[in-house]
């Protein structure tokens, strides 16, 4: 059954694509439920600058174009370039457009990925994000817990988290935010200051979060699933691509309107280098998908 939480405000028809879904609210701010995720705009492996910027920046253009006003990056995607990409495209930033960046690795010169989560790498992440981006304050920060890489761990956030709400308290951060957590580790960045949105592996059969998902709806709190066709076996993208078949529809659109009708407190940052692509991404919000066949792809995970 859907997650069940309150909050989900329902735009009326008529609206460009990425109103359809609807709106919930990160902290203070109201935004579509529709994002985009910017980290695609790098590199290949999310590394050095695109091949062609322009497209690029066209991709940014039109996405606000179509209604998108929740950004996700990170100074470490590129690293810095996604930022640069942003500022050179959207600033001055329109009054309603929310950009959520995230602090707690690095990259290194061979492109890995690395661990930044001491005091002093996490407040040089911050002012990385905010010359880059050429703001005085960030909307919102997210916590990058490392865990196990792609997975959480258990292990403490307290000092790290400590960091980032003196930060804010400094005024240089408006809202935090976690990603990479346990509902243990949301308690305890809670108890430290205000979390209003976690961002998680969650998708069609990875759903070790359903219980944290509809916590977080009843507290106000966005959710927002990063990999959402990750993790798939063929048998279950077999079930998958059966569905979006007889919805004359992608895979991936599927999957998409799949997770915004499992909650409403659920936002999505699809993200792509293509305009196409990204108009396509946001028709997910006109998908319904039946009780039938959303009893199908419940049956994915089971």
């Amino acid at each position: 059954m859907p997650i069940v939480a309150e909050h989900l405000v329902t735009e009326a028809n008529g609206m460009t694509d990425a109103n359809k879904a609807g709106t919930f609210h990160i902290g203070d701010r109201r935004v579509n439920r529709m994002g985009y995720g910017a980290m695609q705009l790098a590199g290949p492996g999310v590394f050095g600058p695109p091949k062609d910027p322009k497209a690029a920046i066209a991709v940014l253009r039109e996405a606000l174009a179509l209604g998108v006003n929740h950004i996700d990056t990170s100074d470490f995607y590129g690293p810095h370039i996604t930022n640069q990409l942003i500022r050179e495209a959207l600033h001055p930033y329109a009054d309603d457009l929310v950009i959520v960046t995230k602090v707690g690795a690095q990259r290194g010169e061979d492109a890995s990925w690395n661990p930044a989560q001491s005091p002093a790498e996490l407040i040089k992440a911050v002012h990385d994000n905010l010359r880059n981006l050429g703001v005085e304050v960030l909307d919102v920060v997210n916590l990058r817990a490392w865990g196990n890489v792609h997975s959480p761990g258990e292990e403490s956030i307290e000092e790290q988290f400590t960091t980032l709400a003196e930060l804010q308290r400094q005024g240089l951060i408006r809202h935090l935010g976690l990603s990479n957590v346990t509902a243990v580790q949301v308690k305890q960045a809670q108890s430290i200051a205000d979390v209003v949105c976690v961002q998680n592996h969650y998708n069609l059969s990875h759903r070790d979060d359903e219980q944290l998902i509809a916590d977080l709806g009843n507290q106000g709190i966005a959710y927002v699933p990063f990999f959402p066709l990750g993790g798939f076996t063929p048998l279950q993208s077999d079930v998958l691509s059966s569905v979006a078949t007889r919805m004359d529809a992608s895979p991936l659109l599927v999957a998409l309107a799949w997770l915004l009708q499992r909650a409403p407190n659920i936002l999505l940052i699809p993200g792509t280098s293509s305009v196409a692509h990204l108009r396509e991404n946001l028709t997910a919000s006109e998908l319904t998908i039946t009780a039938q066949m959303l009893a199908e792809l419940d049956a994915v995970a089971q």
